[in-house]
């Protein structure tokens, strides 16, 4: 008799993140090319964060620390949030599968925007709960309408800040009258995986809410600004009522010594940081000023991307994918018109303008 799983997991969707260069210069038979579709830091990791790395591997045959002692205790102090408010995970998407795993049950209902990050439906789905998505509005979260959605069923809300593909953010004003509008009981997740390269001073400052909305959560990732992806380390901030639930389904060891040692690095390099946003902005404001230049609409963003409305989106990825430069249509997410640039090194966007302008 053939194995069968239950439906709500069968009939997951596998999350399919973009392929790496290596892969795509094989199937293509291309060489030199540059990737600009996963959002990644193009500095590297912190020089600091590889230093530590490099010193931690001398203890490989150990176990790491299960509680990521110093790591959390860094962002304790960093963020100036008790460290018991802190939970660790093997890159941010960990703690939302804790989250769901700790409060959600089937029949359960979480509200999400849409398109976003995948892994909220995924995880909820695994959880039997069930994801209600709720379209953007002029490609932002349409906090009216998502509000509008609470039911008796809702346990979750999913927010992210700033959105990812469209690098919207949410302003103060708007989540201060969000959440007057949500019932007490029903948590309130803030993906902040891009916070960092924020520069509109009217978003919103999530951390203050913590102290006194027991609904909270803020998750944040050492994969973008600090250039960390490769060693998925990521963390989310919560009431201690919370996170001790999440430590009750948080696997043992699920942040690696590696991780753990190049984030906690990572926080001391200031400068490395002070580089990157410098970099990404710089770039933002070259890539807005050559497509004005060529006519070509984009939106603007708070993140370290881009969305850029290039007419049948498929079409233009495959031809850059032939120039060697790697980006991401956005037709799966909905939006068939545009591409998603991730910003690159100088070189790198100067090189993408040029292909995007031979292919057009």
């Amino acid at each position: 008799m053939k194995i069968q799983a239950p439906i709500h997991i069968s009939g997951i969707t596998p999350y399919l993140p973009g392929k790496p260069m290596e892969e795509l210069e094989r199937e293509l038979g291309i060489k030199d090319s540059i990737k600009l579709a996963s959002n990644e830091n193009p500095l590297g990791p912190s020089p600091k964060a590889m230093a530590a790395v490099q010193r931690e591997l001398e203890k490989a045959n150990r176990y790491p620390e299960g509680g990521g002692y110093y790591l959390t205790q860094k962002l304790s102090r960093k963020l100036h949030i008790s460290p018991e408010s802190i939970v660790l995970g093997n890159g941010s998407d960990d703690v939302i599968g804790m989250l769901t795993k700790a409060f959600l049950v089937p029949g359960d209902e979480a509200i999400m925007p849409s398109p976003s990050f995948l892994m909220y439906e995924i995880m909820v789905q695994v959880a039997g709960a069930i994801s209600i998505r709720v379209p953007l509005s002029s490609f932002s979260i349409d906090l009216t309408a998502m509000a509008a959605k609470v039911t008796p069923k809702t346990r979750m809300i999913f927010l992210t800040h700033p959105n990812n593909p469209t690098g919207s953010i949410i302003t103060e004003e708007d989540f201060c009258s969000f959440v007057r509008k949500i019932p007490e009981g029903i948590i309130i997740v803030l993906d902040e995986a891009y916070i960092e390269f924020v520069r509109d001073a009217s978003s919103l400052d999530s951390l203050p809410y913590l102290k006194k909305d027991q609904r909270i959560v803020v998750l944040r990732t050492f994969s973008k600004a600090y250039g960390l992806a490769g060693l998925r380390v990521g963390y989310g901030v919560m009431d201690p009522d919370i996170s001790s639930l999440l430590h009750r389904v948080r696997q043992p060891f699920n942040v690696n010594s590696l991780a753990q040692s190049a984030a906690t690095a990572a926080l001391d390099d200031i400068e490395f940081l002070e580089k990157t946003l410098a970099l990404v902005h710089d770039g933002l404001d070259t890539i807005y000023a050559a497509l004005e230049k060529m006519g070509i609409p984009y939106l603007p963003s708070q993140a370290n991307f881009l969305m850029i409305r290039v007419g049948d989106a498929d079409r233009v990825y495959k031809n850059l994918l032939q120039e060697g430069v790697i980006v991401r249509s956005m037709t799966s997410y909905g939006f068939p018109d545009y591409i998603r640039l991730t910003i690159g090194l100088e070189t790198e966007n100067k090189r993408f303008i040029k292909a995007l302008e031979k292919v057009l």
